[in-house]
């Protein structure tokens, strides 16, 4: 039986998904951080399942001020006497979810601003180009805590002012590799052809950047929860909301630091640590998937 134009597209798509799968979990650093990673995610779902929201109240903490980590307390409490494990599981939450959704904005932007300037080229090109150097020769983390003092204090603040100010290093890369795509043989075919600028933009060059795109996202999501808690831990956060951020802005505010209370430092700085760098092997090993000149140097 002949098979089918659909099917062989389908199955060549499932090879191409499997080859990727076998050099991604060929990279032990990269199934590591995965696995992390995943945990992560379900213990981040699950909170509201598994544990009571209302042991964030203050109002509501039975412990002792800075008690350490227990039976009844495992990571002992903060200074109004709340379990350091429960911050610390929802502190979570709101550090995946400002990092996403603040790494998505900025992929978003930077690949819309690579791909014009590359694809239109001239005025077009010359006028992003200077609009992204002018971010660029700004510090990104002094431009963020400028937006964030302006705006109003809140989570959607901290994305929109991670997100805005962290994309020209990625509409650098994604108007390279736009250049390079367009420079390919059938690129001139579908222009002499008569292919508008949205047929070549969407059919040709979009699928051969969303992959580099989608690895540099990885890698973006470990820079936005580190600005995160950078902004928290100076207070510009939303202070309705627990996060790692603003547990160690509390225990330095505290006296936790100088008090030797190690058990309210220890958990949402490992939190950051731990869950930076498992982005950030899961990006590397993205890029050797789908970059395969970088798989002999590892």
């Amino acid at each position: 039986m002949t098979a089918t134009a659909g099917q062989i597209v389908r199955a060549r798509r499932r090879a191409r998904l499997a080859e990727a799968w076998r050099v991604f979990r060929a990279d032990r650093g990269g199934l590591v951080g995965l696995v992390v990673l995943v945990v992560v995610g379900l213990l981040a779902l699950l909170a509201p399942l598994l544990t009571d929201a209302g042991g964030l109240d203050v109002t509501r903490a039975t412990g002792e001020p800075l008690q350490a980590p227990s039976g009844e307390y495992w990571l002992g409490t903060d200074e109004s006497g709340r379990s350091v494990l429960l911050l610390t599981w929802w502190g979570t939450r709101v550090s995946l979810v400002v990092g996403l959704a603040a790494a998505l904005l900025s992929v978003l932007i930077g690949a819309l601003v690579g791909v014009l300037a590359a694809h239109f080229g001239g005025w077009t090109s010359r006028i992003l180009l200077r609009f992204t150097d002018f971010f660029l020769v700004l510090p990104a983390l002094v431009l963020a805590i400028a937006l964030s003092t302006v705006l109003e204090r809140g989570l959607w603040t901290i994305v929109l002012a991670i997100g805005v100010t962290s994309w020209p290093p990625t509409a650098r890369m994604v108007r390279a590799q736009t250049l390079t795509v367009e420079t390919r043989p059938y690129i001139e075919r579908a222009r002499a052809l008569g292919a508008g600028h949205g047929h070549i933009i969407g059919k040709h060059v979009l699928p051969a950047v969303v992959p580099l795109v989608f690895a540099n996202t990885t890698l973006a999501v470990a820079s936005a929860i580190i600005a995160e808690s950078t902004l928290s831990f100076l207070g510009l956060g939303d202070p309705s909301l627990v996060s790692w951020g603003s547990m160690l802005k509390s225990a330095m505010d505290t006296g936790a630091v100088t008090g030797g209370a190690w058990w309210y430092l220890l958990p949402p700085g490992l939190g950051i640590v731990v869950v930076v760098l498992a982005f950030t092997l899961c990006g590397r090993a993205l890029e050797t998937v789908f970059n395969p000149r970088l798989r002999g140097r590892r």
